[in-house]
């Protein structure tokens, strides 16, 4: 089977992998605090649940944002697979997929390890212009040419990480929930108010970005571009913003899968 990990800034993902099926996926937080030894005890629990021997992990597959985690899942895997890894643990970053995107930007070592995952992801499975919008701590848009070359984004906070300052910042206004749909556009009270500008005004900001980005990308030329949306809250943002054409929630666990099919 193969591992795959993905270490965020707030949650860490990891799957496992049998063939082509995931037969296993976990959303954990990120706790930078975390020692190898923690993560361990973790996910032996977490494959005893899933019925799953860690003998049966031939390979890991890692993209991490957070250096100080990377070096604990590290040591984790090798220790705890270390019966039956056929490699050591292959870990994405700019120099190990050059062979698989072109990084048209002025630093390439400054690009985060998803955003390289998402886009490879995108186009294997779309082969055509696209923007990749990642809702996470931060909203990321990352923009993949037909050509299969990174060509930058955008960076902007998240919603959770927004709706927190708001909190934190006024005397008056709460941590909302904005798992359900609002009732209408217009509140009738605070918590409604906020909902609603937290799915409307991102919807709409999500929108007009990505009609910003096509007209850079493609002008007025009759080429196709695609907007697909990934992360934990995009199925709750999507209905509100048109310009979203996709949403994959399983983009990323699937683009370190693609990367290590491609590179073994």
């Amino acid at each position: 089977m193969l591992f795959v990990i993905d270490i965020g800034n707030s949650h860490t993902v990891t799957g496992l992998y049998d063939n082509d099926r995931l037969v296993a996926q976990w959303r954990l937080k990120s706790d930078r605090a975390r020692t190898a030894d923690e993560l361990t005890i973790r996910y032996h629990t977490l494959f005893g649940i899933a019925g799953v021997s860690p003998a049966s992990v031939n390979n890991v597959v890692m993209a991490s944002v957070v250096p100080q985690l990377e070096t604990s899942w590290l040591k984790m895997c090798r220790e705890y697979f270390s019966s039956s890894l056929q490699s050591p643990p292959f870990v994405v970053n700019h120099k190990t997929v050059r062979d698989l995107i072109t990084i048209d930007i002025d630093n390439p070592s400054e690009v985060g390890a998803d955003r390289l995952v998402n886009g490879i992801a995108a186009w294997q499975q779309y082969k055509q212009d696209l923007i990749v919008i990642d809702f996470g701590t931060a909203i990321t848009f990352d923009c993949v040419s037909a050509d299969c070359r990174y060509l930058g984004g955008m960076i902007l906070p998240g919603i959770a990480l927004s709706l927190d300052a708001l909190a934190a910042r006024t005397a008056k206004l709460p941590q909302i929930d904005i798992s359900s749909a609002p009732n209408t556009i217009i509140g009738k009270n605070t918590v409604d108010a906020m909902h609603s500008g937290a799915v409307y005004g991102y919807g709409a900001m999500i929108s007009g970005i990505s009609e910003k980005i096509k007209d850079e990308m493609v002008g007025n030329s009759n080429k196709d571009l695609k907007v697909i949306a990934t992360g934990g809250i995009a199925e709750i943002i999507a209905p509100y913003s048109p310009m979203i054409d996709v949403v994959d929630p399983l983009l990323t666990l699937n683009g370190l899968k693609i990367i290590y099919d491609a590179t073994k």
